[in-house]
């Protein structure tokens, strides 16, 4: 594995470049889309980007609620980028089939429409682009117009009076790239007031053997070269869709496109589509249509925003994550079955378990599709501080059942930690969360029952799976919940709790776990399932729904305030993270004994500690400096208390916890601080007490 060749503290920020390729995005707005609008325009100011390709439509323009969107569209987007406005879609009314796609009845009604919207909105643009992919019977039914006259004539006009109008002129982009039609163009006088030449691609996508974007540019040059015409020639639309999940391809086909010769290049594009509206082709009759976006279909980022947002578009060229990391000349079996592989191994669980298994000498395989913020530090730091020979990065999504299985079949040892982690999240979008979870999983099983070796897996499961412990009776203290029982106060929660699954993450998490179980009894494979409490430790990003430990923490270090849902007494039992790497270990060491039998792994009743005690352990780390609370209400799902007894894995394989919470929280308060405020002198934490 190839390592960066720029530090991630070096490329965080954006800078300057010499570099004069313009980059934008292609993003269509339906009439009415004020919303929609004005998030494009936070998230292109977040990405650094400056173009916008959008559709002007013609039929749009002309119906009663036209004039006033575009009154208001132009002016807000002209405020902050510079607009590239396609015009196209004929009013059905004048066409010579009743739809957009028709070639109007007057090939000069085409530049009347461009005489009128420049008229009165032109101070808002420089270029305008004429037609969208003039070459796609979807946008352009040439059938209809089967020798191209109207065509010919209706852009020869536009562009002509465009010119006069004080504007440069873009061709629509060619979709599939046709040299033979530009050609026809070209003799047919069409280009002579072309200042731009727009080609289209999708490869990967649409485009199965697509050629290298500068060979179809120097095809494309040659042809301009032989009737002596030099517009500059641009990629107008070039994407990647990732409905397989496959979100490191449009990251690659993103650097590929922007790399290339291409004088401007718009990417395409920054949302999914609305699963709700059908495309020009029809409803979901081709879902490759509906996940072209950086963003998905409810605004989650994918990978590429994610980059884009940490570092610039040149910048993404000389970081190598990405990269088939396999070394040339070796045969793809080379380590089959030589490597254990940890889905979500750059996550704050993964990259502490990776560090071990690498200071053991094993191989490891990164399985990550980085969608956490944060975890591309544990990335870079894991690949600084290992031989990357022995590190093989798979920037990958567990829903992709293929690029999993090639991962599993180079693996002796599967340890599955991805997931969808945050009760919330499961509340908000509970589709993802059994995607991720369920599906997940259940492709990780499939991929290890139909490999050559079928590699043991460990499973992480959470105390989630039972529920808010609904026939448990609890008392309270001022700071804490606590079980009346006196055994359970004594020792936590065992394993014959019943499971009761609550929130669509208890559900996806314990069905899951479910099949994992299953699949050591029907399938013989070796697997153990871990339901384990809060884990905490260096190189955790915790936020409110996930890892609140760490989350406490930074917040306390930035001087924020913490938000605590109820009201603050709620127990868990907290387990360092080299404690459950030591029990991951185990696990694998002891897996012929323990295959097909669940865990309760945590801190136990030794390492409890309620929301408030840990306010209060933060505060004496401050020096007694009190913190800001703000309290909400409990959480659907949430449990006053829980706390692990793990004496059944201390039984089957001798492991306890040995970190302290007074330890445990040191080190990680120290790794925070140097995280997050590296310019102050550390403070070190003795008996519970900070001293400078």
């Amino acid at each position: 594995m190839p390592t960066m060749r720029r530090s991630y503290n070096n490329t965080h920020k954006r800078r300057k470049t010499k570099e004069s390729k313009e980059v934008g995005i292609l993003q269509w707005f339906h009439i009415g889309e004020y919303d929609r609008v004005e998030q494009t325009l936070k998230d292109l100011k977040k990405l650094g980007i400056k173009h916008l390709r959008t559709g002007i439509s013609w039929a749009d323009f002309y119906t009663k609620e036209g004039p006033e969107w575009y009154d208001w569209l132009l002016p807000k987007l002209s405020e902050q980028v510079e607009i590239l406005p396609c015009f196209l879609y004929t009013p059905p009314s004048i066409g010579i089939e009743h739809k957009t796609s028709s070639p109007p009845k007057g090939p000069k009604r085409y530049a009347d429409f461009m005489d009128v919207f420049i008229g009165k909105y032109g101070e808002h643009f420089d270029w305008v682009e004429l037609w969208n992919e003039p070459n796609n019977r979807s946008e352009y039914d040439y059938t209809l117009d089967s020798n191209w006259d109207i065509f010919s004539e209706m852009i020869i006009c536009a562009a002509h009076w465009s010119k006069q109008l004080g504007k440069k002129v873009a061709l629509g982009g060619m979709s599939p790239i046709d040299t033979n039609w530009l050609d026809f163009m070209a003799r047919r006088n069409v280009l002579e007031n072309i200042d731009a030449v727009g080609i289209h691609g999708f490869p990967g996508s649409f485009d199965s053997h697509f050629r290298p974007w500068d060979d179809q540019i120097e095809a494309v040059k040659k042809v301009l070269k032989d009737h002596n015409l030099e517009p500059e020639i641009w990629i107008t639309e070039a994407g990647f869709s990732t409905w397989q999940y496959d979100e490191k391809q449009q990251l690659q086909e993103f650097v590929k496109a922007t790399s290339s010769t291409a004088d401007r290049v718009y990417w395409y594009s920054l949302y999914d589509l609305c699963p709700t509206r059908p495309t020009v082709d029809g409803f979901h009759l081709d879902e490759r249509e509906y996940y072209f976006g950086l963003k998905n279909a409810k605004g989650k980022p994918k990978l590429l925003y994610r980059m884009l947002e940490l570092f610039d578009i040149y910048s993404l060229r000389e970081i190598d994550w990405w990269e088939n990391n396999e070394p040339k000349g070796r045969q793809s079996t080379a380590h089959d079955g030589k490597y254990v592989l940890i889905t979500g191994g750059a996550g704050f669980v993964g990259t502490n378990l990776a560090n071990h298994l690498l200071n053991q000498g094993h191989k490891v395989i990164i399985y990550d599709n980085l969608s956490r913020p944060g975890v591309e530090k544990n990335l870079e730091w894991l690949l600084s501080e290992h031989n990357n020979k022995n590190i093989r990065v798979e920037l990958a999504d567990i829903r992709n059942y293929f690029t999993l299985k090639r991962a599993v079949d180079k693996s002796q040892m599967v340890y599955h930690l991805a997931a969808q982690v945050a009760v919330t999240t499961s509340l908000e979008d509970p589709t993802y969360d059994f995607d991720v979870n369920i599906k997940g999983t259940f492709n990780l099983l499939e991929a290890i029952r139909n490999s050559k070796q079928q590699p043991p897996v460990v499973f992480t499961s959470t105390n989630k799976v039972y529920g808010s412990l609904p026939d448990i009776s609890f008392e309270s203290s001022d700071f804490r919940y606590f079980p009346a029982d006196a055994n359970i106060k004594k020792y936590g929660i065992n394993e014959t709790q019943p499971l009761n699954f609550h929130s669509p993450y208890g559900s996806s998490k314990g069905a899951a776990e479910q099949y994992v179980l299953d699949y050591a009894r029907s399938f013989d494979l070796k697997a153990v399932v871990f339901r384990m409490s809060c884990i905490y430790g260096p190189h955790q990003f915790g936020t409110e729904d996930q890892g609140w430990v760490a989350h406490f923490l930074i917040n306390a270090i930035k001087d924020k305030p913490i938000q605590i849902f109820g009201d603050g007494k709620q127990v868990r039992d907290i387990l360092f993270v080299e404690d459950l790497v030591r029990a991951f270990q185990l696990a694998w060491d002891n897996v012929e004994n323990i295959s097909g039998e669940a865990f309760n792994i945590g801190g136990g009743a030794s390492n409890s500690i309620s929301l408030l005690e840990l306010i209060n352990l933060i505060e004496i780390k401050k020096g007694d400096q009190k913190i800001d609370l703000e309290f909400g209400d409990f959480r659907t799902g949430d449990q006053v208390y829980y706390v692990s007894d793990s004496r059944k894995y201390k039984k089957a394989v001798g492991w306890s916890p040995s970190v302290s919470i007074d330890k445990g929280i040191e080190k990680l308060y120290n790794w925070l601080q140097k995280e997050y405020k590296p310019h102050l002198e550390i403070k070190q934490l003795s008996n519970g007490v900070l001293h400078d």
